[in-house]
């Protein structure tokens, strides 16, 4: 029969496991060729394991038992309550002992926002088949696919970001997942602003193979310049994959790869994350050079994100009522701005993206790693101090309401301002409005960006560009947002650096948005 150490339940809470279990070698091969392992493995008389299309299925009479038609957060498979299933994607780790003993760790649905881990465990009756070890090695393989087992994972708590939960939400919600999928963590908590930016710049990136910043996105920026700072910027950059996980106030980032503001969903994502190119943009303004990631913005929406500060305490309400406020003030914001345009109508827009959106998912990142001795690229069309390109047109933009520039689409979870943005086309996608619309057309712009309809608005001027130069007049002061950073408020030049950054998300090559 079917049975645990000490429990003859085999989905036992994951708090009465072993304390310790054995630690397979790292390894990232994905390669194993198990075409003479049966799909099911028989773990007692009346119980087996079966690998099914996309879940594992678990045959066991002894969970008829069970009082509820779900056992442990699994779902039933057909009416038969004897079976219960696992999807593949939730997997996060399988192991057998000398001892015949099989163990499987599985992130077990506790609602629509949250997992944690679980075990299922069972002692074969005859532990020297030799079956047991292929088979788990087959059920990672499903597991796993193209992403990397293990994953080697420098860990940033920021402690005062957001409302300043980020070191309990980790420890409750997102470690727990990494070490049951055997993850080697490396934590350390930032100490003062700037702190990613020496880590970035300082750290082994032979190490490891992922930063992920438990923050808002202020984290990953700061690494990502960092990172752009070294000699080796350029191999550093394609090597060292960034993810976010959502602790902050602002988590564009982990809404857009891992498709969730759900800790604990967002770190089963980065578990089984996909290495993505990305595109990074070099912002100059002054003599300074930024690397920007997420977005760039003059007028409402600047106004709105750092206008709004001091209201924290309402999370990403603070920016739907800071968009509604300015919306109806009519405010306007003066700017002479020139861009390099890719495509220049939505129709072009909308195609570009339907393409790219068509191709099949792909393996794995097959970029070449940079030399040692390469840094950040040289800027094809010069910096704000120099003579504006030949072929760029300075046009006056006098009743400007707001000047966006994103490279994912969603910027907060009710914010899919870019629906049409893709992580590595070389290009970011821009909006202008006008400031001065109508009251009553500004409150249906902020409910289409709800519900979607946003794109196809009359007076939403949405282009894909690949670099730009925005001089703001007319105001001695105001804001400029660089991933929701403040910088000074004077004119600054774009420019899109295609897929020179990486990070993990679900699908290898498009963001977890509703697209156009």
């Amino acid at each position: 029969m079917a049975s645990t150490a000490g429990d003859d339940n085999p989905f036992r809470d994951p708090s009465l496991a072993p304390a310790t279990l054995p630690q397979p070698p790292h390894s990232t091969d994905d390669t194993r060729d198990h075409a003479n392992v049966p799909d099911t493995l028989a773990v007692g008389r009346n119980a087996s394991l079966t690998l099914g299309t996309d879940s594992l299925i678990v045959l066991d009479e002894a969970l008829l038992e069970s009082k509820s038609g779900n056992c442990c957060g699994l779902s039933l498979a057909g009416k038969n309550k004897s079976t219960r299933s696992i999807p593949f994607y939730n997997i996060l780790w399988a192991e057998h002992s000398d001892d015949g003993q099989v163990t499987i760790q599985y992130a077990q649905t506790v609602s629509n926002k949250a997992v944690r881990p679980a075990i299922i465990s069972y002692t074969l009756d005859k532990p020297d088949s030799g079956l047991a070890e292929p088979w788990t090695e087959k059920l990672l393989d499903r597991a796993y696919g193209a992403s990397q087992r293990q994953k080697r994972v420098k860990v940033l708590i920021n402690p005062f970001g957001g409302l300043g939960t980020a070191v309990k939400i980790y420890h409750k919600s997102i470690a727990p997942i990494f070490a049951a999928a055997r993850c080697e963590l490396d934590v350390e908590k930032t100490q003062h602003q700037g702190h990613g930016v020496e880590i970035g710049q300082n750290m082994d990136i032979e190490a490891y193979d992922i930063v992920a910043c438990c923050s808002g996105d202020g984290v990953a920026h700061e690494v990502w310049n960092g990172l752009g700072k070294r000699p080796d910027a350029a191999r550093a950059l394609v090597k060292m994959a960034i993810a976010q996980l959502p602790c902050g106030s602002g988590n564009a980032m982990s809404l857009n790869f891992n498709g969730t503001d759900s800790p604990s969903l967002a770190a089963l994502a980065v578990v089984k994350g996909l290495r993505t190119p990305l595109d990074l943009i070099s912002v100059t303004q002054g003599d300074r050079r930024t690397l920007s990631f997420l977005s760039q913005s003059v007028g409402i929406v600047a106004e709105t994100d750092l206008g709004t500060e001091h209201m924290r305490w309402m999370g990403s309400a603070r920016f739907t009522w800071g968009f509604l406020v300015r919306l109806m003030g009519k405010t306007i914001y003066p700017a002479d701005i020139a861009v390099k345009v890719e495509f220049d109508n939505k129709p072009a827009v909308r195609e570009a993206y339907r393409a790219e959106a068509s191709k099949p998912p792909r393996s794995n990142d097959d970029r070449a790693l940079p030399p040692t001795d390469e840094g950040l690229p040289t800027l094809k069309y010069g910096t704000i101090n120099d003579p504006l390109p030949s072929e760029w047109q300075l046009i006056p933009h006098d009743k400007l309401g707001n000047f966006y520039a994103g490279n994912m689409s969603y910027m907060s979870p009710d914010a899919n301002f870019f629906p049409a943005a893709l992580p590595s086309d070389g290009c970011l996608d821009l909006i202008r409005i006008r400031g001065d619309i109508p009251r009553h057309t500004a409150i249906k712009t902020l409910l289409a960006i709800e519900n979607h309809t946003f794109f196809d608005m009359e007076h939403v001027d949405y282009q894909k560009v690949s670099a730009y130069r925005i001089i703001p007049k007319g105001q001695k002061d105001g804001y400029i947002s660089i991933d929701g950073e403040k910088v000074p408020f004077e004119g600054f030049q774009a420019e899109v650096h295609k897929g020179l950054g990486t990070v993990l998300s679900k699908s290898g090559r498009l963001c977890e948005a509703k697209g156009v």
